[in-house]
């Protein structure tokens, strides 16, 4: 890790239920997900109008589903992206990954039988090609979740 880690940052920040919106992160069920459905009922006899929300895990693709009044707080992940060039696959999957300051890390894997992304991953490097791979960070947690081919 660099120097300039993140150590005691809090891991997320406090969002009004009725200002999510579709692709906004937030936690359900103590899982960072992204909204993908939203929809909120009118103001019911106790005062609170209610926020819907449908999100899934960013990291296992699983659904969840909050109920929440829109006037209260959820929390939202703090979500950090990085872009690394992919120097090698390993046997085991492992990855050896390069970032723009030129430092290597090799602490991360693809899974290729469970992950459309991974398979294309390893396809197109075994194919010769120059690869970036964007991962995710956050709560703690790392993913890759995209490629694209570099010239």
């Amino acid at each position: 890790m660099t120097g300039n880690d993140d150590a005691g940052a809090s891991q997320t920040v406090p969002i009004q239920a009725g200002l999510c919106k579709k692709g906004t992160f937030v936690l359900l069920k103590g899982n960072p997900c992204k909204v993908i459905e939203l929809s909120t009922s009118k103001t019911g006899k106790h005062g609170h109008a209610k926020a819907n929300i449908i999100g899934v895990d960013i990291f296992t693709g699983k659904k969840y589903q909050d109920i929440s009044p829109t006037s209260h707080n959820l929390l939202q992940p703090i979500i950090q992206k990085t872009d690394y060039t992919l120097i090698q696959i390993e046997d085991d999957d492992y990855v050896a990954l390069m970032d723009d300051e030129g430092e290597v890390r090799e602490d991360l894997f693809i899974e290729p039988e469970n992950d459309e992304i991974h398979k294309k991953i390893k396809e197109e490097f075994e194919n010769g090609k120059n690869l970036s791979l964007t991962i995710l960070k956050c709560m703690g947690k790392e993913r890759i979740v995209a490629f694209k081919e570099i010239s």
